[in-house]
């Protein structure tokens, strides 16, 4: 811990209160509720969840509202809240396949079973400010529903389909499932990464990742740094029912349903000396809303498979230890914003060995021009006396 001067933890006290005045802005604006956030902000409460890897949107809600809008310490202050809560065990894996869909579009078929469902999203909005929000006008009534709809048939029980499968069917795409589905699952959160990583680990890396670090890298596998040519093959978002099997029962118990959001990318792959020519995936699943940090999800774990695939690798989204070493945006800003600290004994070393170097520096200088001055004398001595 750096003390800088006597007094310092009154100095942190203050700055704490001086935070908590600055959170609260200006007291004669309505103070913003958690559920205004909950309700209002549910793109950013899913993807605090999603980097926070802790679904629990009121939690969210308050770390959003703690950090002042600050997504990287608002998913800071979720995963510490995280560290604090006991863990049970592992719930069952979640069956998408049965998702109440809100949301389901895909970009390589037109009618599809079940039909697309374009849902709440921004893909077809003018990108216009809409100064009625600022008058606060109620927002449009929506149109009614037709009578029967997708997410009205999967309420009642059926499936979805899912678009790969169409493929499946005539052999033209991978199978869903590359491992071991008996194989104990890596828990990323209790045991730390090494390097190779297998698939299951970097897909909760890539989770857990941060947004924007994650699209650079899937928008980089777009332009050649990676060899993959995307199709978005079905996007969907809904809720879907979360089991827990106790020991003592031994049989699934239902807690509820959670918002996620599953994306499936559907790429060329020229095939191998073991593979035939077919379509490969990339996968991407993210809490609540969250399409964009799901697609690019996607691009990045289909890419990361290159060596899988025996496909060259030379591109940085294809390097997993450069992928998973710099996606978790806590440890991005751990190591920059420690930066900010006191360094003061360190930067004092480095002005002592500065001062020493550049006196050895000078000194060596003067040493080489004397004695190239008395060289210059010397060669100077028979044209002087030849000139006398």
């Amino acid at each position: 811990m750096y003390v800088a001067v006597k007094g310092g933890e009154a100095a942190i006290a203050n700055a704490h209160r001086l935070l908590a005045h600055e959170r609260r802005g200006d007291p004669s604006v309505p103070e913003l509720g958690l559920d205004q956030i909950g309700e209002q902000m549910s793109l950013l409460v899913a993807r605090v969840m999603t980097e926070g890897s802790l679904y629990d949107p009121g939690l969210a809600a308050l770390a959003i509202k703690q950090a002042r809008g600050d997504v990287v310490e608002a998913v800071f202050l979720l995963r510490a809240c995280r560290t604090t809560l006991p863990r049970f065990g592992a719930a069952e894996p979640i069956d998408t396949g049965a998702m109440r869909v809100r949301r389901r579009v895909s970009a390589i078929f037109k009618d599809l079973p079940g039909g697309q469902v374009l849902g709440p999203t921004f893909d077809y909005t003018h990108r216009l400010l809409d100064f009625t929000l600022a008058a606060g006008l109620p927002p449009p009534p929506p149109a009614e529903a037709p009578v029967e709809t997708p997410v009205e048939t999967l309420a009642n029980g059926a499936r979805m389909p899912r678009v790969a499968s169409l493929l499946g069917e005539e052999g033209l795409i991978e199978s869903g499932g590359t491992d071991d589905p008996d194989a104990p699952v890596p828990d990323l959160t209790r045991e730390p990464v090494s390097y190779p990583a297998d698939r299951a680990l970097r897909l909760q890396a890539l989770a857990r990742g941060d947004e924007g670090f994650v699209l650079a890298l899937g928008y980089s596998t777009q332009r050649g740094f990676g060899r993959t040519h995307p199709f978005a093959g079905e996007i969907r978002h809904g809720e879907v029912a979360l089991e827990f099997t106790p020991e003592e029962l031994g049989f699934p118990v239902p807690l509820g349903r959670v918002a996620v959001t599953e994306c499936e990318m559907v790429n060329q792959f020229h095939g191998s000396a073991e593979r035939p020519p077919q379509f490969t995936r990339g996968y991407g699943l993210a809490f609540g809303q969250s399409e964009r940090k799901a697609m690019a999800m996607a691009l990045v774990d289909r890419a990361l498979r290159a060596e899988e695939l025996g496909e060259e690798t030379s591109a940085p989204a294809q390097d997993q230890e450069f992928v998973l070493s710099h996606c978790d945006s806590l440890q991005a800003t751990g190591f920059v914003e420690h930066l900010k600290l006191p360094h003061h004994v360190d930067f004092q070393a480095e002005l002592v060995l500065l001062r020493r170097l550049r006196a050895e520096h000078a000194a060596r200088y003067a040493a080489r021009e004397a004695a190239t001055g008395a060289a210059s004398d010397d060669a100077a001595e028979p044209f002087q006396e030849a000139a006398e």
